[in-house]
Protein backbone atom coordinates (compact mmCIF):
# COMPACT_ATOMS: atom_id res chain seq x y z
CA UNK A 1 0.00 0.00 0.00
CA UNK A 2 1.29 3.53 -0.44
CA UNK A 3 1.48 5.94 2.05
CA UNK A 4 -1.31 8.26 0.95
CA UNK A 5 -3.65 4.66 1.32
CA UNK A 6 -2.17 3.77 5.00
CA UNK A 7 -3.01 7.40 6.05
CA UNK A 8 -6.38 7.25 4.81
CA UNK A 9 -7.03 4.03 6.50
CA UNK A 10 -5.53 5.69 9.73
CA UNK A 11 -8.17 8.20 9.19
CA UNK A 12 -10.83 5.74 8.34
CA UNK A 13 -9.84 3.48 11.88
CA UNK A 14 -9.84 6.42 13.65
CA UNK A 15 -13.45 7.20 12.73
CA UNK A 16 -15.03 3.77 13.44
CA UNK A 17 -13.08 3.61 16.76
CA UNK A 18 -14.27 6.54 18.02
CA UNK A 19 -18.35 5.96 16.32
CA UNK A 20 -17.85 2.05 17.92
CA UNK A 21 -16.69 3.78 21.28
CA UNK A 22 -19.75 6.64 21.73
CA UNK A 23 -22.36 4.66 20.05
CA UNK A 24 -21.55 1.02 20.78
CA UNK A 25 -19.62 -0.21 23.64
CA UNK A 26 -22.27 1.89 26.33
CA UNK A 27 -24.91 -0.66 24.73
CA UNK A 28 -23.33 -3.62 24.47
CA UNK A 29 -24.69 -6.25 27.22
CA UNK A 30 -28.30 -4.39 27.26
CA UNK A 31 -28.21 -5.26 23.51
CA UNK A 32 -26.84 -9.08 24.05
CA UNK A 33 -29.19 -9.57 27.28
CA UNK A 34 -32.52 -8.66 25.18
CA UNK A 35 -31.01 -9.69 21.83
CA UNK A 36 -31.73 -6.70 20.33
CA UNK A 37 -30.95 -5.47 17.09
CA UNK A 38 -30.45 -2.04 16.81
CA UNK A 39 -32.02 -0.72 13.76
CA UNK A 40 -31.38 2.85 14.20
CA UNK A 41 -27.35 2.27 14.69
CA UNK A 42 -27.25 0.71 11.66
CA UNK A 43 -29.28 4.15 9.89
CA UNK A 44 -26.23 5.79 11.71
CA UNK A 45 -23.51 3.88 10.78
CA UNK A 46 -25.17 4.26 7.03
CA UNK A 47 -24.55 8.27 7.46
CA UNK A 48 -20.77 7.71 8.41
CA UNK A 49 -20.52 5.80 4.60
CA UNK A 50 -20.16 2.19 6.23
CA UNK A 51 -22.92 0.44 5.04
CA UNK A 52 -22.14 0.53 1.82
CA UNK A 53 -18.11 0.41 2.28
CA UNK A 54 -17.54 -0.60 -1.45
CA UNK A 55 -19.97 0.54 -3.71
CA UNK A 56 -18.87 2.80 -6.18
CA UNK A 57 -19.89 6.84 -4.96
CA UNK A 58 -22.32 6.89 -8.43
CA UNK A 59 -24.20 4.19 -6.50
CA UNK A 60 -24.54 6.71 -3.58
CA UNK A 61 -21.32 4.01 -1.48
CA UNK A 62 -18.09 5.05 -0.07
CA UNK A 63 -15.99 3.91 -2.92
CA UNK A 64 -13.14 2.63 -0.69
CA UNK A 65 -11.54 -0.99 -1.35
CA UNK A 66 -11.39 -3.85 0.95
CA UNK A 67 -8.37 -2.71 3.15
CA UNK A 68 -10.52 -0.03 3.91
CA UNK A 69 -13.37 -2.47 4.52
CA UNK A 70 -11.22 -4.76 6.51
CA UNK A 71 -10.53 -1.78 8.57
CA UNK A 72 -13.81 -0.83 9.71
CA UNK A 73 -14.73 -4.17 10.37
CA UNK A 74 -12.04 -4.82 12.61
CA UNK A 75 -12.30 -1.57 14.52
CA UNK A 76 -15.91 -2.23 15.29
CA UNK A 77 -15.78 -5.82 15.84
CA UNK A 78 -13.24 -4.97 19.05
CA UNK A 79 -15.99 -3.48 20.96
CA UNK A 80 -18.96 -5.37 19.64
CA UNK A 81 -18.69 -8.54 17.20
CA UNK A 82 -22.35 -8.81 16.70
CA UNK A 83 -22.55 -5.22 15.28
CA UNK A 84 -19.24 -6.34 12.98
CA UNK A 85 -21.48 -9.07 11.73
CA UNK A 86 -24.24 -7.15 11.13
CA UNK A 87 -22.08 -4.52 8.72
CA UNK A 88 -20.62 -8.00 6.96
CA UNK A 89 -24.04 -8.89 6.41
CA UNK A 90 -25.42 -5.94 4.78
CA UNK A 91 -21.97 -5.44 2.76
CA UNK A 92 -20.71 -8.27 1.42
CA UNK A 93 -23.83 -10.35 0.94
CA UNK A 94 -27.02 -8.37 0.13
CA UNK A 95 -25.44 -5.28 -0.88
CA UNK A 96 -22.43 -6.72 -3.35
CA UNK A 97 -24.37 -9.10 -4.86
CA UNK A 98 -26.47 -6.62 -6.58
CA UNK A 99 -23.68 -5.08 -7.12
CA UNK A 100 -21.72 -7.07 -8.85
CA UNK A 101 -24.82 -9.30 -10.69
CA UNK A 102 -27.33 -6.39 -10.72
CA UNK A 103 -28.01 -4.30 -14.25
CA UNK A 104 -27.46 -0.70 -14.33
CA UNK A 105 -31.42 -0.03 -13.99
CA UNK A 106 -31.57 -2.58 -10.91
CA UNK A 107 -28.15 -1.15 -9.32
CA UNK A 108 -29.77 2.33 -9.24
CA UNK A 109 -32.78 1.46 -7.95
CA UNK A 110 -31.43 -0.41 -4.80
CA UNK A 111 -27.79 0.39 -4.23
CA UNK A 112 -28.30 3.90 -2.76
CA UNK A 113 -31.13 2.91 -0.55
CA UNK A 114 -28.52 -0.07 1.19
CA UNK A 115 -25.44 2.20 0.74
CA UNK A 116 -27.61 4.91 2.77
CA UNK A 117 -28.50 2.95 5.30
CA UNK A 118 -32.04 3.45 5.61
CA UNK A 119 -32.94 0.20 4.30
CA UNK A 120 -31.46 -3.20 6.08
CA UNK A 121 -30.20 -6.19 3.50
CA UNK A 122 -30.44 -9.59 3.98
CA UNK A 123 -28.77 -12.89 1.72
CA UNK A 124 -30.98 -15.92 1.76
CA UNK A 125 -29.14 -19.19 0.38
CA UNK A 126 -29.19 -21.40 3.91
CA UNK A 127 -32.18 -23.63 4.48
CA UNK A 128 -33.47 -26.48 7.23
CA UNK A 129 -32.28 -29.59 5.20
CA UNK A 130 -29.35 -27.62 3.03
CA UNK A 131 -26.43 -25.85 4.52
CA UNK A 132 -23.60 -26.80 2.68
CA UNK A 133 -25.30 -28.50 0.18
CA UNK A 134 -26.90 -25.18 -1.20
CA UNK A 135 -27.33 -27.08 -4.58
CA UNK A 136 -30.16 -29.02 -3.30
CA UNK A 137 -32.10 -26.41 -1.73
CA UNK A 138 -35.77 -26.81 -1.92
CA UNK A 139 -37.13 -23.10 -2.02
CA UNK A 140 -38.26 -22.85 -5.51
CA UNK A 141 -39.08 -20.32 -8.34
CA UNK A 142 -41.46 -20.71 -11.34
CA UNK A 143 -42.00 -18.86 -14.15
CA UNK A 144 -45.37 -17.31 -14.79
CA UNK A 145 -45.36 -14.90 -17.47
CA UNK A 146 -43.50 -11.98 -16.70
CA UNK A 147 -43.77 -13.21 -13.12
CA UNK A 148 -41.91 -15.89 -10.45
CA UNK A 149 -43.68 -17.07 -8.43
CA UNK A 150 -41.49 -18.26 -4.92
CA UNK A 151 -42.45 -20.75 -2.33
CA UNK A 152 -39.94 -22.43 0.68
CA UNK A 153 -37.77 -20.93 3.45
CA UNK A 154 -34.55 -19.97 4.37
CA UNK A 155 -32.77 -20.08 7.72
CA UNK A 156 -30.25 -18.95 10.08
CA UNK A 157 -30.83 -15.77 8.23
CA UNK A 158 -28.97 -11.95 9.05
CA UNK A 159 -31.73 -9.51 9.33
CA UNK A 160 -34.77 -11.73 8.23
CA UNK A 161 -37.03 -9.91 10.44
CA UNK A 162 -35.88 -6.31 10.10
CA UNK A 163 -34.15 -6.03 6.70
CA UNK A 164 -35.83 -4.37 3.87
CA UNK A 165 -34.48 -5.82 0.74
CA UNK A 166 -33.36 -9.96 0.69
CA UNK A 167 -31.44 -11.31 -2.03
CA UNK A 168 -32.68 -14.79 -2.69
CA UNK A 169 -31.11 -17.76 -4.22
CA UNK A 170 -33.90 -20.30 -5.56
CA UNK A 171 -33.80 -23.48 -7.48
CA UNK A 172 -35.44 -23.13 -11.02
CA UNK A 173 -34.42 -26.77 -12.01
CA UNK A 174 -34.36 -30.15 -11.14
CA UNK A 175 -32.45 -31.02 -7.46
CA UNK A 176 -29.02 -31.97 -8.44
CA UNK A 177 -29.09 -30.47 -12.06
CA UNK A 178 -26.28 -28.07 -13.59
CA UNK A 179 -27.00 -24.21 -13.19
CA UNK A 180 -29.89 -25.00 -11.04
CA UNK A 181 -30.85 -21.95 -9.23
CA UNK A 182 -31.64 -17.99 -10.04
CA UNK A 183 -31.26 -15.64 -7.91
CA UNK A 184 -34.20 -12.28 -7.19
CA UNK A 185 -34.37 -9.47 -5.13
CA UNK A 186 -37.01 -9.51 -2.51
CA UNK A 187 -38.42 -6.10 -0.95
CA UNK A 188 -40.40 -6.62 2.16
CA UNK A 189 -44.11 -6.14 1.89
CA UNK A 190 -44.58 -8.22 -0.77
CA UNK A 191 -47.37 -10.53 -0.35
CA UNK A 192 -46.43 -14.28 0.71
CA UNK A 193 -43.43 -12.94 1.89
CA UNK A 194 -42.25 -12.78 5.72
CA UNK A 195 -40.21 -13.49 8.68
CA UNK A 196 -40.54 -16.64 11.06
CA UNK A 197 -38.59 -18.40 14.19
CA UNK A 198 -35.86 -15.76 15.58
CA UNK A 199 -33.06 -17.95 17.06
CA UNK A 200 -32.12 -18.18 20.47
CA UNK A 201 -28.28 -18.19 19.72
CA UNK A 202 -25.40 -18.96 21.76
CA UNK A 203 -23.62 -15.58 20.87
CA UNK A 204 -23.60 -12.36 18.00
CA UNK A 205 -27.13 -11.89 19.97
CA UNK A 206 -27.80 -8.28 18.70
CA UNK A 207 -27.26 -9.57 15.33
CA UNK A 208 -30.66 -11.00 14.63
CA UNK A 209 -30.69 -14.21 12.76
CA UNK A 210 -34.29 -15.86 11.93
CA UNK A 211 -36.09 -17.32 8.89
CA UNK A 212 -37.39 -16.23 6.01
CA UNK A 213 -40.43 -18.12 4.53
CA UNK A 214 -42.56 -17.65 0.82
CA UNK A 215 -45.48 -18.79 0.41
CA UNK A 216 -45.96 -18.10 -3.55
CA UNK A 217 -44.66 -14.86 -3.43
CA UNK A 218 -45.06 -12.90 -6.85
CA UNK A 219 -41.74 -11.64 -7.75
CA UNK A 220 -41.36 -9.83 -11.53
CA UNK A 221 -38.84 -10.80 -13.68
CA UNK A 222 -37.44 -7.43 -13.28
CA UNK A 223 -36.12 -8.21 -9.95
CA UNK A 224 -34.01 -11.39 -11.49
CA UNK A 225 -30.30 -11.10 -11.09
CA UNK A 226 -28.00 -11.93 -13.72
CA UNK A 227 -29.60 -14.70 -15.98
CA UNK A 228 -31.68 -18.10 -15.22
CA UNK A 229 -29.50 -20.71 -13.84
CA UNK A 230 -26.86 -18.57 -12.47
CA UNK A 231 -27.51 -17.77 -8.98
CA UNK A 232 -25.43 -20.26 -7.12
CA UNK A 233 -22.35 -19.61 -9.02
CA UNK A 234 -23.05 -15.86 -8.23
CA UNK A 235 -23.50 -16.93 -4.75
CA UNK A 236 -20.08 -18.87 -4.69
CA UNK A 237 -18.30 -15.53 -6.27
CA UNK A 238 -20.14 -13.60 -3.68
CA UNK A 239 -19.23 -15.74 -0.69
CA UNK A 240 -15.56 -15.32 -1.90
CA UNK A 241 -15.60 -11.84 -0.96
CA UNK A 242 -17.97 -12.97 2.14
CA UNK A 243 -14.59 -14.60 3.71
CA UNK A 244 -13.07 -12.05 3.63
CA UNK A 245 -15.89 -10.49 5.66
CA UNK A 246 -15.47 -13.19 8.72
CA UNK A 247 -11.82 -13.15 9.01
CA UNK A 248 -12.18 -9.63 9.19
CA UNK A 249 -14.76 -10.19 12.03
CA UNK A 250 -12.68 -13.10 13.35
CA UNK A 251 -9.84 -10.40 13.22
CA UNK A 252 -11.60 -7.79 15.71
CA UNK A 253 -13.31 -10.16 17.65
CA UNK A 254 -9.67 -11.82 18.47
CA UNK A 255 -8.15 -8.43 18.70
CA UNK A 256 -10.62 -7.09 21.11
CA UNK A 257 -10.79 -10.47 23.37
CA UNK A 258 -6.67 -10.11 23.15
CA UNK A 259 -6.70 -6.27 24.48
CA UNK A 260 -8.68 -7.42 27.08
CA UNK A 261 -6.83 -10.00 28.62
CA UNK A 262 -3.52 -7.73 28.06
CA UNK A 263 -5.08 -4.83 29.76
CA UNK A 264 -6.26 -7.38 33.27
CA UNK A 265 -2.87 -9.43 33.06
CA UNK A 266 -1.08 -6.10 33.44
CA UNK A 267 -3.49 -5.05 36.49
CA UNK A 268 -3.95 -7.96 38.38
CA UNK A 269 -1.47 -8.99 40.61
CA UNK A 270 -0.98 -12.14 42.53
CA UNK A 271 2.16 -13.10 44.91
CA UNK A 272 3.53 -9.51 44.26
CA UNK A 273 3.81 -9.15 40.69
CA UNK A 274 1.67 -8.45 37.41
CA UNK A 275 0.12 -11.99 36.26
CA UNK A 276 1.71 -10.82 32.85
CA UNK A 277 4.77 -11.62 34.01
CA UNK A 278 4.11 -15.08 34.82
CA UNK A 279 5.61 -17.07 32.29
CA UNK A 280 2.84 -19.39 31.63
CA UNK A 281 0.18 -16.02 31.16
CA UNK A 282 3.55 -14.25 29.32
CA UNK A 283 3.68 -17.02 26.84
CA UNK A 284 -0.35 -17.26 26.11
CA UNK A 285 0.04 -13.29 25.19
CA UNK A 286 2.86 -13.88 23.56
CA UNK A 287 0.63 -16.54 21.22
CA UNK A 288 -2.07 -14.80 20.78
CA UNK A 289 -0.40 -11.84 19.59
CA UNK A 290 1.37 -13.83 17.16
CA UNK A 291 -1.82 -15.18 15.85
CA UNK A 292 -3.48 -12.09 15.69
CA UNK A 293 -0.54 -10.63 13.31
CA UNK A 294 -0.89 -13.68 11.25
CA UNK A 295 -4.68 -13.75 10.44
CA UNK A 296 -4.35 -10.09 9.36
CA UNK A 297 -1.30 -10.77 6.95
CA UNK A 298 -3.60 -13.26 5.47
CA UNK A 299 -6.58 -11.22 4.98
CA UNK A 300 -4.51 -8.30 3.84
CA UNK A 301 -3.48 -11.08 0.93
CA UNK A 302 -6.39 -11.74 0.25
CA UNK A 303 -8.33 -7.89 -0.10
CA UNK A 304 -5.12 -7.03 -2.25
CA UNK A 305 -5.98 -10.08 -4.57
CA UNK A 306 -9.73 -8.71 -4.46
CA UNK A 307 -9.30 -5.15 -4.68
CA UNK A 308 -7.19 -6.08 -8.14
CA UNK A 309 -10.16 -7.94 -9.05
CA UNK A 310 -7.99 -11.30 -9.22
CA UNK A 311 -9.14 -15.10 -8.38
CA UNK A 312 -8.82 -15.38 -4.52
CA UNK A 313 -10.79 -18.23 -3.30
CA UNK A 314 -8.00 -19.89 -2.15
CA UNK A 315 -6.19 -17.19 -0.30
CA UNK A 316 -9.92 -16.07 0.88
CA UNK A 317 -10.69 -19.62 2.51
CA UNK A 318 -7.23 -19.10 4.21
CA UNK A 319 -7.44 -16.31 5.73
CA UNK A 320 -11.14 -17.05 7.19
CA UNK A 321 -9.87 -20.67 8.25
CA UNK A 322 -6.93 -19.50 9.84
CA UNK A 323 -8.67 -16.04 11.20
CA UNK A 324 -11.71 -17.75 12.13
CA UNK A 325 -10.07 -20.84 14.27
CA UNK A 326 -7.66 -18.62 15.81
CA UNK A 327 -10.19 -15.87 16.96
CA UNK A 328 -11.43 -19.29 19.01
CA UNK A 329 -8.60 -20.37 20.47
CA UNK A 330 -7.98 -16.72 21.83
CA UNK A 331 -11.22 -15.84 22.97
CA UNK A 332 -10.73 -19.14 24.68
CA UNK A 333 -7.15 -17.94 26.01
CA UNK A 334 -8.79 -14.18 27.13
CA UNK A 335 -11.25 -16.20 29.50
CA UNK A 336 -8.74 -18.59 31.13
CA UNK A 337 -6.11 -15.59 31.96
CA UNK A 338 -8.89 -13.91 33.34
CA UNK A 339 -10.00 -16.84 35.49
CA UNK A 340 -13.30 -17.08 37.63
CA UNK A 341 -13.78 -13.27 36.44
CA UNK A 342 -13.26 -14.65 32.75
CA UNK A 343 -16.63 -16.46 33.87
CA UNK A 344 -19.08 -13.57 34.60
CA UNK A 345 -20.55 -11.06 32.90
CA UNK A 346 -19.15 -8.03 34.70
CA UNK A 347 -15.71 -9.01 32.01
CA UNK A 348 -15.50 -8.97 28.43
CA UNK A 349 -13.79 -11.92 27.88
CA UNK A 350 -17.41 -14.16 28.37
CA UNK A 351 -18.72 -12.12 25.46
CA UNK A 352 -16.08 -12.53 23.04
CA UNK A 353 -15.91 -15.82 23.84
CA UNK A 354 -19.38 -16.65 22.47
CA UNK A 355 -19.14 -14.30 20.04
CA UNK A 356 -15.74 -15.96 18.34
CA UNK A 357 -17.96 -19.48 18.06
CA UNK A 358 -19.72 -18.03 14.98
CA UNK A 359 -16.86 -17.52 12.49
CA UNK A 360 -15.63 -21.00 12.40
CA UNK A 361 -19.05 -21.87 11.31
CA UNK A 362 -21.03 -18.46 9.13
CA UNK A 363 -20.60 -17.76 5.20
CA UNK A 364 -18.69 -21.54 5.07
CA UNK A 365 -17.28 -23.83 7.87
CA UNK A 366 -13.72 -24.69 8.80
CA UNK A 367 -15.11 -27.51 6.81
CA UNK A 368 -16.00 -26.51 3.71
CA UNK A 369 -12.69 -23.65 4.10
CA UNK A 370 -10.53 -26.64 3.98
CA UNK A 371 -12.69 -28.30 1.47
CA UNK A 372 -11.63 -25.16 -0.86
CA UNK A 373 -8.17 -24.83 -0.02
CA UNK A 374 -7.76 -28.76 -0.53
CA UNK A 375 -9.40 -28.85 -4.25
CA UNK A 376 -7.16 -25.46 -5.22
CA UNK A 377 -3.93 -26.62 -4.30
CA UNK A 378 -4.11 -30.40 -5.88
CA UNK A 379 -6.26 -29.85 -9.15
Amino acid sequence: MNTETIDNIKMIAETAREFAEKNIRPNIMEWDESQTFPKDLFHQLGEMGFMGIVVPEQYGGSGLGYHEYVTILDEISQVDPSIGLSVAAHNSLCTNHIYEFGNEEQRNKWLPQLASGKVIGAWGLTEHNTGSDSGGMSTTAIKDGDEWIINGAKNFITHAISGDIAVVMTRTGEIGAKNNSTAFVLEKGMPGFTSGKKENKLGMRASETAELIFDSVRVPDSHRLGEVGEGFKQAMKILDGGRISIAALSLGTARGAYKAALKYAKERHQFGKAIAEFQAINFMLADMATEIDAAELLIQRASTLKNAKQKMTKEGAMAKLYASEACVRISNNAVQIFGGYGYTKDFPAEKFYRDSKLCTIGEGTSEIQRMVIGRDITK
